[in-house]
């Protein structure tokens, strides 16, 4: 399932720190609903995100798709791992738009969903988008 190395507690704990941070960066204006992310390339660097609302609600970037967008622009296609942090009780996994963009960036890695509530989950890539469409496809 990971694109590298087991991820160990030490990078959890910086993914989930810098996804915290960067969710306080959201521009959430419609919603107030903040999301951090943080992505986690096959060589260690971390890649920040936060959601960016718009009046135009299609034009909304998510977190995840900020942080993958981000880390492709630095160069990066590999990744380990994703840490999303959102507000509320519960935690909230990535949007099926996020998800695709995610399956796009093969092989699945580990995915970590925090509240700032403390409710936690753990995932992949493919255990939220199995038998994603990919390039495979495109193939035949």
């Amino acid at each position: 399932m990971s694109a590298g190395p087991e991820v160990t507690d030490e990078e959890w704990e910086t993914l989930e720190r810098a996804a915290r941070e960067v969710r306080e960066h959201a521009h959430a204006p419609y919603s107030g609903y903040r999301v951090g992310a943080a992505l986690l390339d096959a060589h260690g660097g971390v890649h920040r995100g936060c959601n960016v609302e718009n009046a135009s609600y299609g034009l909304c970037l998510c977190a995840e798709r900020g942080a993958v967008a981000r880390a492709v622009a630095e160069g990066a296609r590999r990744f380990r791992a994703l840490v999303v942090v959102t507000g509320g009780a519960r935690a909230a996994a990535p949007c099926g738009m996020c998800r695709q963009v995610l399956a796009e960036m093969p092989p699945s890695f580990p995915i970590r969903c925090v509240s700032l509530d403390g409710d936690r989950f753990d995932t992949s890539v493919s255990e939220l988008l199995p038998h994603a469409f990919d390039a495979g496809y495109l193939d035949e």
